[in-house]
């Protein structure tokens, strides 16, 4: 290490990984807007949040707790110009309220490390 490695890390630091907690917020907050699939959420929160990623391990975990816990809906569709199906995911009609709550987490998450 160098000294200038300490100033190159902080002008340009590497992304933050969601942990699974963040990972179920986010999810929800992006679920509420329509539905979605796996790569989809890890590609939007690349585009809209890039100094933050989200392993697939991470991921699949925190949608396997949704599902669980019957906050969303996953079933099988076919996406025009794609390939094989894909698992979408919807939130349940009865869980929009935690989830709204859920994503306004995220969101005040979000908005408090960007000020």
């Amino acid at each position: 290490m160098k000294l200038e490695d300490i100033y190159q890390f902080f002008e340009n630091p590497p992304p933050t990984y969601l942990c699974q907690e963040l990972a179920v917020c986010y999810i929800l907050s992006i679920l509420l807007e329509g539905e979605s699939y796996g790569t989809e959420l890890i590609q939007r929160l690349e585009t809209e949040y890039p100094t933050y990623r989200l392993s697939d391990t991470v991921l699949y975990s925190a949608i396997k707790f949704l599902e669980d816990e019957r906050a969303i809906n996953g079933y099988w569709k076919k996406l025009e110009g794609r390939g094989r199906p894909r698992r979408m995911y919807q939130v349940s009609p009865e869980w929009q309220v935690p989830a709204q709550n859920l994503a306004f987490l995220w969101q005040d998450y979000i908005n408090g490390r960007t000020k």
